[in-house]
């Protein structure tokens, strides 16, 4: 009588057990369950894609800037500068006719003046 009612309480633990997998793994394959668990997965995927993205960014500006530190050293842009600035250019005047100065002379050898309403 001992063996057939640990047989029978071996049987309904081992009942209880597949049963209660059982219905875990239904839950977990609702439609709602399976939305969350693949939106969740989906942001870790965007969280380490982003954050190679920020640290692949970084790397190229750091190189970036260190190259061009070293184009600069090696074209010698850093290096001090000796003379005086130049002058600003000046276009040529259109409203100065002064003649005596040939910079600033008004060219008035056009033949045609420039008319919006001619290119219609």
């Amino acid at each position: 009588m001992f063996r057939r009612t640990f047989w029978f309480g071996t049987g309904m633990a081992a009942g209880v057990w597949a049963t209660t997998k059982v219905n875990r793994k239904l839950k977990q394959l609702t439609p709602d369950s399976l939305a969350a668990t693949a939106a969740n997965k989906a942001l870790d995927v965007g969280t380490r894609v982003r954050d190679r993205v920020v640290g692949f960014a970084l790397d190229v500006r750091d190189n970036m800037a260190q190259r061009e530190a070293e184009l600069d050293d090696a074209l010698g842009l850093k290096a001090p500068v000796d003379r005086e600035p130049a002058a600003p250019r000046h276009p040529y005047a259109i409203e100065n006719s002064d003649s005596s100065n040939p910079k600033y002379v008004v060219d008035d050898r056009t033949t045609h003046p420039y008319n919006r309403n001619e290119d219609h």
